[in-house]
């Protein structure tokens, strides 16, 4: 069975996620071009999970560009794992504060991969969002 680890992260807070399966590392997506919600207040609160944040990025065609290419290699990846017996890929998604559009590219990529694939076992975290509440 293939675990795939989902992470967002905020680069100002250095939270890029260490690979501990013993694999050395796997997929990291840079999401600071993308549209920021965060520079709006009526989001600052918000995160990427929240409705009025993922409509605001849904309607970014750029977003959606984005995660297509994501979905493309992150799958060609699974595909390959699948089929060679890996045991673990780690896919991270960071932005400058690690709230808003990593957030939001971390649950739908599980999203994708959920519906896509049967025979894998996939765990989020927001690494910021977890900072933020401790």
């Amino acid at each position: 069975m293939l675990k795939i680890q989902v992470y967002s992260f905020s680069y100002i807070q250095g939270q890029i996620p260490a690979d501990n399966s013993g694999n050395g590392g796997g997929f990291v997506f840079d999401c600071r071009a993308l549209p920021n919600p965060g520079r709006f207040d009526a989001y600052k609160s918000l995160t990427g999970m929240d409705e009025p944040v993922i409509a605001y990025l849904e309607k970014e065609a750029e977003v959606s560009e984005f995660l297509s290419h994501v979905y493309s290699l992150v799958d060609q990846s699974v595909e390959k794992y699948l089929s060679r017996g890996f045991t673990n890929l780690m896919v991270s998604f960071g932005c400058t504060g690690g709230q808003h559009r990593s957030v939001y590219s971390a649950e739908e990529l599980a999203i994708h991969l959920a519906q896509k694939f049967d025979d894998v076992i996939i765990s989020v975290r927001h690494l910021a969002r977890e900072k933020a509440t401790n």
